[in-house]
């Protein structure tokens, strides 16, 4: 009989704990949610703020083939130089 209040103790001490850890996972997820939307404000925040400098708006197909065959013919010069 003398070993039942050593039982009880460990029982409470084991609910105890498990109910410190229970709390702790909830903090934990809580804190990760808010951080979460406080973050994802922040950046639709930012990305309503900042729009984009160089866009061309009203480039015809054929300008854009242009440049691109332009940067294209730049860049394999560049390479048999330094080959």
């Amino acid at each position: 009989m003398s070993e039942s209040p050593i039982i009880l103790e460990g029982v409470t001490l084991m609910l105890l704990g498990m109910g410190f850890v229970f709390f702790f996972l909830v903090l934990l997820v809580g804190a990760t949610r808010l951080l979460s939307t406080v973050a994802n404000k922040i950046q639709s925040n930012m990305d309503a703020k900042t729009t984009p400098s160089n866009v061309v708006e009203n480039a015809s197909e054929d300008t854009v083939v242009a440049a691109i065959s332009a940067a294209l013919h730049h860049h394999k010069q560049k390479i048999s130089q330094q080959a």
